[in-house]
């Protein structure tokens, strides 16, 4: 079968409340939608990102997670997950989002979009699913799902095929680049190929810490 969207989801008006947090809401609770959605350049039309110093722009306008791994989650945590729990904007099937490529494109609809980040989890996700460990298990498990960039605005829906049409040879995947910013911090100069597809608000610190862990010791 194909690779293909199963759900598109959206924030809409209906923000989690955090109380005695800053911000105080959070768009992390997305819904699925009927229907074709439009893709704007920032993001789904109705979907909403509160925080925008750590979610949102240009290279995290759209983020996408895998029913493959949410499978995962399911058995591990004897729960349903059904599409938007995550947070995602995209419940895909057929993709593995754990090895595509930082800078690959995808036809999706009639939206042309680009993969450029991985998902750090934070802990408003563990708040959202009662889980006070979640961070800690997300990031072992590190199958974090992909941000995108829109470089073609357009529609999707459900049932859309997501056709990887271009992919960079460099081979640095949305999997390793979340070690490398995580886990396995002295992979980090791995990341220097693909530094011009991540989002342009991170590159200016991944380049500076590349640069220093390329210097001389």
């Amino acid at each position: 079968m194909s690779p293909r969207l199963l759900a598109v989801c959206v924030s809409g008006s209906d923000l989690l409340p955090l109380p005695g947090r800053r911000p105080d809401r959070s768009g992390i609770d997305k819904k699925p939608v009927a229907g074709r959605v439009a893709v704007g350049g920032l993001g789904l039309d109705r979907d909403v990102q509160v925080n925008r110093k750590y979610h949102g722009g240009e290279g995290q306008a759209v983020y996408a997670y895998a029913q493959e791994d949410a499978d995962h989650w399911a058995a591990e945590l004897d729960r349903d997950l059904p599409p938007g729990r995550f947070g995602e904007n995209l419940r895909t099937a057929g993709l593995d989002l754990t090895g595509a490529v930082i800078g690959e494109r995808w036809r999706v609809g009639t939206a042309l979009l680009e993969v450029t980040a991985p998902r750090i989890p934070c802990a408003n996700f563990a708040r959202f699913w009662d889980v006070p460990d979640l961070v800690r298990r997300f990031t072992a498990h590190g199958a974090t799902g992909a941000y995108l960039r829109v470089l073609e605005t357009g529609e999707v829906g459900a049932g859309d095929e997501v056709t990887v049409v271009e992919r960079p040879a460099h081979e640095v995947t949305t999997g390793l680049a979340f070690r490398a910013l995580t886990t396995q911090r002295y992979r980090i100069a791995q990341l220097e190929p693909a530094l011009a597809a991540m989002p342009v608000k991170d590159q200016l610190k991944l380049a500076a810490r590349i640069a220093r862990a390329a210097a001389p010791a």
